[in-house]
Parts: structure tokens; C-alpha cells; sequence
């Protein structure tokens, strides 16, 4: 018997194809191409920042950068699901990716101005807006597929690799130019580095208005929520949304963020639910392996983001970053490491994922979810094995280790990130597949306040030490390690409940 409540996906256009997948995934590419460089170009800079302009370079800032910068990208992530609410009920996705390329652009203007309510401020502007752009790009990518279409999973590859570009390319430039551009002191090079960010933002909202044309009509809003004035009430909600986000960030603190980070994805959770219950059995168990997943991600997130944290302190004051004729390594040049093994070994990745599909070997969705837990255990390995046995009479450890860590959790975000977002799209209930992909990235904003608060605890209150890191990061072994082997073994029954979603 048919099941009366399912809800049939749209039908997807007929698109130009370029390099064997449709012509507005480029599109789509170089536009988060130039949202990632304004993200990751001042990301990087955020905690260095913050120690040095509001607490003039003591260590002791630490541990209160280390939570702000979770918190911060906590609440970039959470607001991803209001976005993708956004999107599917009231304007529409591209719409949604508009207005949130506005408003985040004015967020990254307000960060340059060196007062700490004002920067707090900026920050949650760019949470605001980034909670409309991101999650709904992302749902974009899955539109221009047939639900049946086996390109998906390589095409959201490729879109990943447009994510990591960006996000190579920005901390070469910003980094540079927060190290040499001028001979003011490092915290006003910092305001740099925010306004060539904002300008990136800029060029993503252009790029995207002139080409959303290609999408056919995909991302329009439909008729119900065609009225234009409720752009205007979603802009006046975003006014009213960026100072509840602020007292967040300012007064809540990470510990009272997390609780209500967990209630919302909770809350979420049992709304996705009801959905998978009213379209039927398949539906409800689909919802139910898309959950799991989600909570194997957290994990993941949790120390995957040391790197704007305790990595990049660990970067500063531990690594011995003297090169070749006494230039020294500029710290913010390790954030574009990760990107650049992304943007060189995506290509692989995707091929070999196509050449085991071919022969009926490729790994299900959490058996590629455990690879990634898995490949960021290893990488700590070495962190631990450096600080262990490579540490000099300086306290400094080689250059080479914190390098190796960076390609290793590219590995592993490969098996793991850009896979999580095609899952959704097609496990994710047709009428919510916004919201849900806010949900996807509501648990990467969990794991990220957590890797802030793990890393204030790493730096503890007189900042980070070769024994701290080494114990720190040996538990982040250990974790990983047992939530890799976990998602292994009850990979059958996930397998079972996505009802032949691969």
C-alpha cells in the first residue's frame, strides 16, 4: 500500500551541464567561495585579537578568548536553524541568502571599531546574517539533484571545495596583512584584516544577485511568500534577533549557552520528528538515523575547531615557527593548511568515492562518518607523540607536527563534512530540508561552544603549557578514538533505518 501522507520532491530543471554536473553549482561555488574568505579571513584572527586588544597581550585572556570564540561560532551554527526555517516558510531561499549577505556584511564593518561592546556587537551581526545565508546555499547545492542522482555526494565534494578556497585563500591574505602591512601595533593591523573580510562579504551578496538567474527559478519563493514585505519583517527581526544574540555572547556565558543549545536541538529534534511521523514509516526512521548522525558530529566539531583556539595558541607561544633566514612563520598562515589539503585532495576523494560506487564498495554514510572521526584521532597522535618527546630546551616544539595535525583533520572532515551535508538533503523530511540542514549545523554549533570551552580549559587561567596541551589533547585522542569505533558498530542499524538512502 502507498503511503498517503508522503510529500513528493520538487522536480529539478534542466540544467546546462559543465564538467558533468549542473552549471549553477559553479555559481553556488564561488559565491560561498567569497563568504568563506570573509569568514575564515577574520576567523583566525578572532581569540589573537581579543587577548590583545582587551587584555593588552596577557596570557591570562586565554581562556576568556577561547569561550568567546566558541560561543561565537556556537551561535553562528544555532542561528542556521532559523535561517532554514526562514527559508522555507516566509521568503524563500534566495531571499534568505541576500538578506543575510547584507546583514553579515554590516557585522564585519562593526568589528573593526576597538570597543568591546561594539565588537561583541559586530559579532553577533555576523552571527544574525550567517544564520540566513549559510544553511540555505548549502539546500541550494541539494535542489540542482534528482533525489536519485548519483553525482550528488561528489557534487556536494566539489561544493565543499569552493567552502575551503575561500577559506585558504583568506588567512594568506589577512595573515600578510596583519603581519606586515603596517608598523602600527598588531591589534590595529587586526581592523585590517576585519575590513578586507567585509569587503569578501561584499563581492559573495554582488555575485550571487547577478547570477542567481541560472537557478530557473529554484530558491524563488513560492507564491504564498512572494509578498515583498516580508523581506522587510525578516530584516526587522534581524534587528530585534542581533541584540537578544548579544547579551548571549556577552552576559550568558559558554556553560549557560550549552544548556540552551541543547534545548533547541532537542525542541528541533522533536519537530523534524513529527514531520518523519506525518509522512509515514520510512520517513520517521530517516529522521531517526539523520539524529544519530548529528550527535557523532558534535564529537567531531568539538576538536576540529581547536584550530581557532588552542591550536592557534599552541601556534604562537609553542611552535617554533623560525624559517629560513630568520623569517618567522606568520601564525595565521596555519589556518589556510587545512584548506589547502582540502582544495588539493577533494578531487581524490571524490574520484575514489565514484570509482567504489562503481564497484559496489563505496561506505555507507556512517561508515564515512567513523573514517572521519577516526582520521581526527590519529592527528592528535601526533600532537601527543611532539609534545611527548619533541619538545627543545626553548619549550618549543618543530614546526612540522602542528602542519601534519592539519592535513590529517582534513582527511577526516573530507569522509565527514561535505558527506553530512548531502545526507541531509536526502534524508531530511521534503518540506523541512532547510530547517534540517539548520539542524545539521546546529550540531556543529554545539561542537564548536565545546571546543571553546575545552580549550579555555586546556589554556586554564595563566594560558596554555606543554604539559596542559599534552594532557588536553591526549583525552581528545581517546574520545575520538572510542566515538570512531562506536559509530563502526552500529553502523548496520543506521544503514537499516535510512531504508536505502546510500
Amino acid at each position: 500500500m502507498s503511503d498517503t501522507n508522503a510529500v513528493t520532491a520538487p522536480s529539478v530543471p534542466d540544467y546546462p551541464q559543465t564538467m558533468g554536473h549542473p552549471r549553477p553549482l559553479w555559481m553556488l561555488f564561488m559565491t560561498e567561495f567569497w563568504e568563506r574568505f570573509a569568514f575564515y579571513g577574520m576567523r583566525w584572527a578572532l581569540t589573537l585579537y581579543i587577548v590583545a586588544e582587551f587584555f593588552n597581550g596577557d596570557a591570562s585572556g586565554q581562556g576568556f578568548a577561547s569561550r568567546t570564540y566558541g560561543a561565537y561560532l556556537a551561535l553562528v551554527y544555532a542561528a542556521a536553524v532559523f535561517g532554514g526555517y526562514v527559508a522555507d516558510r516566509i521568503i524563500g531561499y534566495q531571499r534568505s541568502i541576500l538578506v543575510g549577505a547584507v546583514v553579515m556584511s554590516a557585522g564585519l564593518f562593526m568589528i573593526m571599531l576597538p570597543d568591546e561592546r561594539i565588537f561583541l556587537l559586530g559579532l553577533s551581526t555576523v552571527i544574525v546574517g550567517n544564520g540566513l545565508f549559510k544553511p540555505n546555499i548549502s539546500s541550494m547545492v541539494g535542489q540542482l539533484y534528482g533525489v536519485s542522482d548519483a553525482r550528488r555526494d561528489r557534487g556536494f565534494t566539489l561544493f565543499y571545495m569552493g567552502i575551503n578556497a575561500g577559506a585558504l585563500v583568506s588567512p594568506l591574505v589577512t595573515g600578510w596583512m596583519a603581519s606586515y602591512f603596517t608598523d602600527t601595533p598588531m591589534q590595529q593591523n587586526y581592523k585590517l584584516v576585519f575590513l578586507a573580510s567585509g569587503i569578501g562579504m561584499l563581492i559573495s551578496l554582488v555575485w550571487f544577485w547577478i547570477g542567481r538567474r541560472q537557478l530557473k527559478g529554484v530558491g524563488r519563493p513560492s507564491p504564498e511568500q512572494a509578498n515583498r514585505m516580508r523581506v522587510v519583517y525578516v530584516l526587522l527581526g534581524c534587528v530585534l534577533a542581533i541584540p537578544l544574540v548579544y547579551l548571549v555572547m556577552a552576559k550568558a556565558g559558554a556553560i549557560v549557552l550549552q544548556w540552551m543549545l541543547t534545548v533547541l536541538f532537542v525542541g528541533l529534534s522533536l519537530l523534524l520528528l513529527v514531520e518523519g511521523f506525518r509522512e509515514g514509516k520510512v520517513q520517521r526512521n530517516r529522521v531517526f538515523a539523520m539524529l544519530i548522525i548529528f550527535v557523532f558530529n558534535v564529537l567531531f566539531w568539538m576538536f576540529y575547531e581547536q584550530a581557532g583556539s588552542s591550536f592557534n595558541f599552541l601556534a604562537q607561544n609553542i611552535v617554533d615557527r623560525q624559517m629560513f633566514g630568520g623569517w618567522e612563520f606568520p601564525v595565521g598562515w596555519f589556518q589556510s593548511v587545512a584548506p589547502l589539503a582540502l582544495v588539493l585532495l577533494a578531487p581524490f576523494v571524490s574520484l575514489a568515492w565514484g570509482w567504489l560506487d562503481k564497484r559496489n564498495l563505496e561506505p555507507s554514510i556512517p561508515r564515512k562518518f567513523g573514517l572521519g572521526l577516526l582520521g581526527n584521532a590519529v592527528a592528535f597522535i601526533v600532537l601527543m607523540y611532539a609534545l611527548s618527546s619533541l619538545v627543545d630546551s626553548r619549550n618549543l616544539i618543530p614546526f612540522w607536527p602542528l602542519v601534519l595535525v592539519y592535513v590529517l583533520q582534513t582527511l577526516g572532515e573530507l569522509c565527514l563534512s561535505p558527506i553530512g551535508l548531502s545526507m541531509v538533503t536526502k534524508l531530511a523530511p521534503v518540506r523541512l530540508v532547510g530547517f534540517a540542514m539548520g539542524g545539521w549545523f546546529l550540531s556543529t554549533g554545539i561542537g564548536n561552544n565545546l571546543s571553546g570551552i575545552f580549550a579555555g580549559h586546556v589554556s586554564g587561567k595563566t594560558g596554555m603549557t606543554v604539559a596542559s596541551a599534552l594532557s588536553g589533547f591526549t583525552f581528545s585522542f581517546w574520545l575520538l578514538a572510542g566515538a570512531g569505533a562506536l559509530l563502526f558498530l552500529i553502523a548496520p542499524l543506521i544503514n537499516r533505518l535510512m531504508h536505502g538512502v546510500k
